[in-house]
């Protein structure tokens, strides 16, 4: 769909000097990935730093104030979009300005984030595209990859309201699968190998949501795995890459694409607030069978044989 739409755009070329601002709340693979998408998107319909785009880009280091401070200079700014990169950041972004426009992406509950009261067309200066998975189709991954499973940890930022979700509703979900969650609060990226630590035989797994936090600190989570044999499953393929064992996630690359293509349709004079919100419906299942040896684990022929794609 992000293609036929951002393909379709380039047969019109596009106004001089109009500008993009993105700003990401750290910068991690996944969310450069979405960046990345979003600058091909737009030069793929024309619209280039040559040709007279302004294009600027600032990442928060992780930090909700420094994310609200980039908010109110890309709004003093007044450029004809703003980008705004996982739930922090877009929550820093629509808190400072309503007149805008601005294309949110990588935001796992829009809805429970305050960006758009729906993801119907707002009716506001917002938009954008969900990274929102099914919570049911993780929990099966967990059991595709491990059978006996019982108890699974969750290290998290409570203070991200995408993480508060998951976990919220991972409560719901693994006691109808006979599993238990069991928490651990990382509240800053430092944090993150501390909270695994304290998770240590009290778990068979530790799941992964795209907690910024820990993605941004995914290392140490996986040194912890690879220290106490503990298994790690993600949700963004990337973490598969640095040692997670599986994950069913997105192509963010292709999320950034499809972020580029709203930004695309603001800048030619489509309204936000008539853009229903949008998610990614391509899933694709990374497994890593070195990690898996390396966390006490083996995969089975089948599960790996399942894969889009084998790290090796």
């Amino acid at each position: 769909m992000a293609a036929a739409l951002y393909a379709g755009a380039a047969l019109a070329s596009p106004a001089s000097a109009q500008s993009v601002a993105v700003t990401s709340i750290v910068e991690h693979p996944a969310l450069d990935a979405i960046k990345d998408g979003v600058k091909e998107a737009l030069a793929k319909a024309g619209y280039t730093e040559a040709n007279g785009l302004k294009w600027q880009f600032q990442s928060a280091q992780g930090n909700t104030a420094i994310a609200g401070q980039i908010a109110r200079k890309f709004v003093g700014d007044r450029p004809d979009v703003i980008v705004a990169i996982a739930t922090p950041s877009a929550q820093a972004v629509v808190a400072a300005t309503k007149d805008i426009p601005v294309v949110y992406a990588a935001v796992t509950d829009p809805v429970a984030a305050q960006l758009v009261p729906s993801m119907q067309a707002s009716g506001t200066n917002v938009t954008g595209v969900s990274d929102g998975l099914s919570l049911e189709k993780q929990v099966d991954l967990i059991q595709q990859a491990l059978p006996q499973v019982k108890r699974v940890g969750m290290v998290y930022n409570p203070g991200e309201a995408n993480s508060v979700v998951v976990v919220k509703r991972l409560h719901e979900l693994l006691p109808q699968r006979g599993m238990s969650l069991v928490e651990a609060s990382a509240p800053r990226s430092v944090d993150v190998g501390a909270a695994a630590r304290s998770l240590v035989g009290k778990v068979d797994v530790i799941y992964t949501n795209t907690d910024n936090n820990v993605v941004s600190a995914y290392e140490a989570l996986v040194k912890v795995g690879n220290d106490a044999k503990i298994p790690l499953i993600a949700s963004d393929t990337d973490s598969v890459k640095r040692g997670a064992i599986a994950a069913l996630g997105i192509n963010y690359h292709d999320l950034g694409l499809q972020t580029g293509a709203m930004a695309i349709r603001i800048l030619k004079g489509a309204k936000p607030g008539e853009m229903p919100s949008e998610t990614s419906d391509k899933l694709e299942l990374f497994v890593n069978p070195g990690a898996a040896k390396k966390q006490g684990v083996k995969l089975s022929d089948a599960f790996v044989a399942s894969a889009t794609r084998v790290i090796e």
